[in-house]
């Protein structure tokens, strides 16, 4: 093999591991897009979550509704709403969270 086809070789090995990279744990915040908007944020005295848990891209369990953080919270006024995913090597082991402010 020449010097040249190695380093093509190489070159195309990196940048199709790249992507993966990603895949194999991933950890993010976001914000409910429609539920995201931050009022009276002194009053926000409360935090409920609730989440559920995916393995093996075929069981999965726990409640992760808005309600269920509410009562976990004892939130009765909502004032923003966050989610957090959690993704452990290709969605082998995956965590949704809802995370409700509020008072």
């Amino acid at each position: 093999m020449n010097k040249e086809k190695f380093k093509i070789i190489i070159v195309i090995f990196i940048f199709s591991i790249i992507p993966a990279c990603g895949l194999v744990y991933t950890n993010i915040k976001t914000p409910a897009p429609t539920l995201a908007i931050q009022t009276n944020a002194e009053n926000q005295s409360k935090i409920g979550k609730a989440s559920c848990t995916s393995y093996v891209w075929i069981i999965g369990i726990g409640d992760c509704s808005v309600a269920e953080a509410m009562k976990n919270g004892e939130i009765k006024k909502v004032h923003h709403i966050d989610t957090e995913i959690k993704s452990i090597f290709f969605g082998i082991y995956e965590r949704y969270t809802t995370v409700i402010y509020g008072e």
